[in-house]
């Protein structure tokens, strides 16, 4: 039997899981830890999980710019720039991507986008990821960089950023948790559950960064002509608090045959990536191949 090792990498944290690679929507979490903090710490963790799994196959999801098995740029890891995972972990099948695109590959497998051959996916949390289905194709780019919309900007008196974009600026999990210290709130949860509860400063507050990034999802939606916009990770159960002054924005700058755009919520909320990083494991360095 062929066996995966799923790894879903963010700035912080490191979850992984084990799955068949003939059925790797079915992966098991097999635990989780802090982000390693060098390159050794790296191939230690993940070198350990594929010996004691005897996996044959590794996907790997990273918070960066992946290029075929190299990690191009990941800019809260930096240790991993440049490096090529088949010369780290010889002789294993491996399945690299942007962690945002291996969440929707996860969803046109087995969840909210089956079926579609056109979407667009955002992960809202430290940053803002996202990733596009075009003719039943998850889009890389011409360097694996493709539909980093956390860069969108609509502020043009914005100087940029080398780290993060006006998107992620704006309408991030950093200015929700900031939207809502500014009202007296914890955080960003903190804030939702007030708009929840139909606080009307708290709905106030929360609206400011939802029209921003309704605003900026116009441009992608009228350039792309979606079947859905789906929202993944942690937010996908706040759908009912977020998506209504997202749409209201979203709408206010299409024209009437885009407006009927739907934003539903992702199945695999925070466990898409792994699920994903299973799913590219399996498939390899083809992972990116037609979805339809």
């Amino acid at each position: 039997m062929s066996r995966v090792i799923a790894i879903d990498l963010g700035g912080t944290r490191l979850r992984a899981g084990i799955a068949d690679a003939a059925n790797p929507e079915g992966v098991q979490p097999v635990g989780e830890w802090p982000a390693p903090q060098s390159l050794g710490e790296f191939t230690a963790r993940v070198g350990g999980l594929i010996a004691e799994y005897n996996a044959t196959h590794l996907g790997l999801g990273i918070p960066g710019l992946a290029r075929d098995t190299t990690c191009v740029w990941v800019p809260n890891l930096g240790y991993l720039d440049g490096n090529d995972l088949k010369t780290l972990f010889p002789g294993i099948e491996i399945g690299l991507g942007n962690d945002a695109q291996f969440a929707l590959l996860a969803e046109v497998a087995a969840g909210s986008a089956r079926g579609l051959s056109d979407a667009i996916l955002l992960a809202i949390g430290t940053g803002i990821g996202s990733a596009v289905l075009a003719g039943g194709r998850i889009i890389r780019g011409s360097g694996g960089g493709a539909c980093s919309f956390g860069w969108a900007s609509a502020d043009l008196s914005d100087p940029g950023e080398d780290r993060s974009g006006w998107l992620e600026r704006h309408a991030s999990g950093r200015a929700l948790d900031a939207a809502g210290q500014a009202i007296g709130l914890k955080d960003g949860s903190a804030l939702i559950a007030s708009a929840r509860a139909g606080e009307p400063e708290a709905i106030a507050a929360l609206g400011k960064p939802m029209q921003a990034l309704g605003t900026a999802l116009s441009g992608a939606v009228a350039l792309l002509d979606p079947q859905a916009v789906i929202l993944a990770g942690g937010v996908a159960s706040s759908t009912d608090v977020i998506v209504p002054p997202m749409l209201a924005a979203l709408r206010r700058q299409l024209p009437p045959h885009l407006r009927a755009i739907e934003i539903r919520a992702g199945h695999f909320g925070p466990r898409a990536g792994l699920v994903g990083a299973a799913v590219a494991g399996s498939m390899g360095r083809e992972w990116g191949q037609r979805h339809d």
